[in-house]
């Protein structure tokens, strides 16, 4: 029986896997339809939302009969509830990069603003965040869950800058509004992405020592919003 359970443990961890592969392969394809201006690549990201969508609630599913037939408990109950949690940070991470997609195909109907340098940087710093704290999770490493939230300011840092930068834009010239706007909505969207890896690793954090730094880290943000 205890066997049996573990390997149950290991399809869900297996699942976890593939969702976020899904997640980080949705933002590659996001950035790159958008530099590169393919509309065949944006779209494919929107159409293949679906398949993540589908793989949360089988996670979910998962979870649920876990819970009800296993009646798990200590780090065993904290894991599947993380990962209930954690597979709702991904579909959510799926849908930024839909909303990064519908982004691009709005840019692709006007002329480039700017050669794209700073978005595909941020993209990548999102995406690796994801990959790591879906890492710290699968190991129980909570040292790479706290790298992970230690690099959202380095995030909101390079988001603001690129803000600044297409106010500039805005400013100057107001038929750059429109393409500086979805710009900005851009970076936004991948703020959000990092946001989303951060409370993954939040989540792992509590899932291997029981602390929850969740408030503590939403406090920390707000004040330096403030700032």
């Amino acid at each position: 029986m205890e066997r049996h359970f573990d390997e149950e443990l290991n399809v869900l961890r297996k699942n976890l896997v593939h969702a976020s592969s899904l997640a980080e392969e949705a933002i590659a394809k996001a950035i790159k339809a958008l530099v590169d201006r393919n509309i065949e690549l944006a779209e494919e990201v929107i159409h293949q939302d679906d398949a993540i969508n589908e793989l949360e609630v089988e996670i979910d599913e998962q979870c649920l009969r876990l819970f009800a037939l296993r009646q798990p408990f200590a780090i065993d109950l904290r894991f599947i509830s993380s990962a209930m949690k954690i597979n709702s940070q991904l579909e959510r991470i799926g849908d930024e990069a839909v909303n990064i997609a519908e982004r691009a195909l709005g840019l692709l109907k006007e002329p480039p603003l700017k050669p794209l340098i700073d978005i595909p940087r941020l993209a990548t710093l999102s995406k690796e965040m994801v990959k790591d704290s879906i890492n710290s999770f699968i190991n129980k490493d909570a040292d790479l869950a706290r790298s992970v939230c230690k690099r959202d300011d380095e995030v909101d840092d390079l988001n603001n800058q690129i803000f600044r930068e297409l106010l500039t834009y805005m400013m100057e010239d107001q038929g750059t509004i429109s393409r500086a706007i979805r710009l900005i909505f851009t970076g936004r969207h991948l703020e959000r992405i990092a946001d989303h890896a951060t409370n993954i690793a939040e989540d792992v954090i509590y899932m291997v020592s029981g602390n929850d730094i969740r408030h503590h880290m939403n406090m920390r943000k707000k004040e330096k919003e403030r700032k």
